[in-house]
This record gives structure tokens, C-alpha cells and sequence, in this order.
């Protein structure tokens, strides 16, 4: 069996640089090496595993299931390292004792979910400091967090998942519009304003729309109307009169709650999408990132029960 204190580490970067390019030139540029030294470093790793990593074929390479299972773990190891070497890098000169928890949150959630509650979380827990980022999309960012809040559906993955919630969505709009509209069934309410939509990367504008309209059997033209890269913006448009948002009824109690945004029809929508926190297996016994994890959990446990009575 493996022994860390033999690990073939130089073996181990030239599989990485050659796995992810499917190339021994590719490879050996990453590096900056030759490809017969590549070559020799992935078959000394290779010989110790006691089986191929990688196929050689006339037209490329291709990774066998032994090296489509390391590479992934191999890519992971030296992330965290590299991340690790640099934080220690970047605090040099600073209070030693004091972790950065890199978090990356999508752009609404992070708005109107999290920059008001960590306030609290940074009272409590002052030598953690919290490096957040975002980015528009669906599940993990290339670039991987040390643990994340992503906008997804529900699937089978590797990373570990919490549930934070699920959306429901249903038409809101400014009490002016509302009321001006009184006494319209939704269908001609909606045919009546315009639609103030979400953008997902790769999918047609209105597909949010659409498919509401589709779950309540609506009979509405969901192609107009303007198009947001944020529920924030798309409910802030709202918030202005510019039309009804669809817009997740937990995310945006406060502004339902005040009165800037009303439900003008009791007919939410679970879209299928949800808030779900993920991170990596391996980060499960780091303390920060665990105790970051279950004050996420209870933070939007509670926000979502609160919304509900």
C-alpha cells in the first residue's frame, strides 16, 4: 500500500499536467519540461500503482477509469496546497492566528441573505476572516471555494450538499400595479404588465416565466418584457413599478413584509431550484469550514421558519 512517505510527487505533477491536457506536449509545456521526462515520471507512477493511467493512441491520449479516478484527486490535492501556501504568503507580517474561510455565494443570495447575517457571524467568531465571491451561473465555481452556497437543482454529486432551501416563486409587483389591476384573473393580470425576467446562462430568457405559467396553465405571451442578470435587480425593477417579478417568497419577505412588493395572487411555484451549500469530503474535519457550515445551516433554517410563521 501507499505510504506517504514515498508519494512520487514529481509523478504525481506530471500525470495532473499531462491528464489535463491529454497531451505529453501540452503536458511538458505546463511544466515547462521535456515529454520523455513526462513520460517516464507517469510510467514510474504507473508501475507503483500496478496499473495504466493513461492510453496511448495514435491521435491522443485518454485516461483509463484508474486515471480518470486520480487525476480529480491528484488536481484537488494540489489545489488546496497551492491555496494553503498562498494564504500562508499573503499573511505574512499579520496576526498568525487568524484563518481566511474562502466562501463564494451567487450574487442575490449573498445580497440579500448573507451580507446582513454575517455581521453577526464576524461578532461572534472575530479571527475568522471571510473572503467572499460570486458569480452568476449554476453549482460550483471552476475556481473551488473552500465551501460554497450555489443555485441548483437537486443531483447526485461528489461534494458534500445541505439543503438550504427551495424556492417558491410567485408574481410580485409594486401595490400601485396591484391596485390598479384589481379584480383580474392572474392569466389577464399578466397579459396586462410586463414581465420582469432572470437570465440563466444557456437558457432562453423566459424560461422562468414559462414555466410557471405552464405549472398554473396560464395562457400568456412570457417572451416579453425585460430580461435581469439578478432576482435583486429583477425585484428591485419591480419594487419601481416597472412590472411583476417572479420572485422566491422566502428571499424577498423583507420587502413583502414592508409593503414595497406585493403577492397580488396566492399561487407560488416550486421552480425546482434551490440554495444548497456544498464543499469538498475531505474539508468535512476542518474546523472552520465546519463550523462555518452548521452556522449557515442554522442561520437559513431559521430565516426560512420565521418566514413561515
Amino acid at each position: 500500500m501507499i505510504n506517504r512517505s514515498w508519494i512520487p510527487l514529481n509523478a504525481l505533477r506530471a500525470f495532473e499536467a499531462v491528464g489535463e491536457n491529454l497531451s505529453f506536449t501540452a503536458g511538458g509545456q505546463t511544466l515547462n519540461v521535456s515529454q520523455s521526462a513526462l513520460s517516464r515520471h507517469v510510467q514510474t507512477l504507473e508501475d507503483v500503482l500496478g496499473c495504466q493511467l493513461l492510453i496511448r493512441k495514435p491521435h491522443g491520449l485518454e485516461l483509463t477509469p484508474a486515471g480518470a479516478t486520480l487525476l480529480p484527486a491528484v488536481s484537488r490535492a494540489f489545489d488546496r496546497i497551492q491555496r494553503e501556501m498562498n494564504e500562508i504568503i499573503r499573511n505574512r507580517g499579520k496576526d498568525s492566528h487568524k484563518r481566511t474561510l474562502r466562501v463564494h455565494m451567487p450574487p442575490s443570495f449573498m445580497q440579500k441573505t448573507a451580507i446582513p447575517a454575517l455581521k453577526y457571524f464576524k461578532q461572534e467568531y472575530p479571527d475568522i476572516l471571510i473572503d467572499l465571491s460570486s458569480t452568476l451561473g449554476t453549482g460550483m465555481p471552476k475556481d473551488e471555494p473552500d465551501i460554497a452556497v450555489v443555485w441548483d437543482r437537486p443531483q447526485v454529486t461528489q461534494s458534500v450538499t445541505d439543503l438550504l432551501w427551495m424556492i417558491r416563486s410567485a408574481p410580485v409587483c409594486a401595490p400601485e400595479i396591484a391596485a390598479a389591476h384589481a379584480g383580474k384573473s392572474q392569466e389577464q393580470f399578466l397579459r396586462d404588465n410586463e414581465l420582469l425576467h432572470m437570465k440563466l446562462e444557456g437558457q432562453s430568457r423566459s424560461i422562468l416565466w414559462a414555466a410557471y405559467a405552464q405549472r398554473l396553465g396560464l395562457k400568456v405571451d412570457t417572451n416579453r418584457g425585460v430580461a435581469f442578470e439578478t432576482a435583486t435587480v429583477a425585484a428591485s425593477a419591480a419594487v419601481s413599478g416597472a412590472g411583476v417579478a417572479l420572485a422566491d417568497l422566502n428571499m424577498f419577505a423583507g420587502e413583502i413584509a414592508s409593503g414595497q412588493l406585493v403577492v397580488p395572487y396566492d399561487t407560488p411555484v416550486e421552480e425546482g431550484y434551490g440554495y444548497f451549500l456544498m464543499l469538498r469530503p475531505e474539508d468535512l474535519g476542518d474546523p472552520v469550514i465546519a463550523l462555518f457550515r452548521a452556522w449557515m445551516i442554522e442561520h437559513c433554517a431559521k430565516t426560512v421558519v420565521s418566514q413561515k410563521a
